[in-house]
């Protein structure tokens, strides 16, 4: 597991909407699980403006919420407000 650390909440948000964008771009049809909550909206406002300014296409990626589901349990929940600032 690769772990990356940023100084703000906006920078991390950006770095995990480019790389969901490289996924993308590396096989078009991912399936992807993205979690729910307040956590990861500001990846997913950065994923919108790069739909709507960079034209990056969602039309074949796979959202699968089992594929969220598995995940859990399996990586350390973050501590209250982690990744926030």
């Amino acid at each position: 597991m690769k772990i990356i650390i940023k100084k703000t909440y906006q920078e991390l948000s950006k770095e995990a909407a480019e790389i969901i964008k490289e996924a993308i771009l590396k096989k078009p049809s991912p399936v992807l699980g993205l979690a729910t909550g307040s956590t990861p909206l500001g990846c997913y406002q950065e994923l919108i403006r790069m739909h709507r300014e960079e034209e990056l296409d969602f039309s074949k990626v796979i959202l699968d919420q089992a594929a969220a589901s598995k995940l859990k349990g399996k990586y350390p929940a973050p501590t209250s407000g982690a990744g926030r600032g």
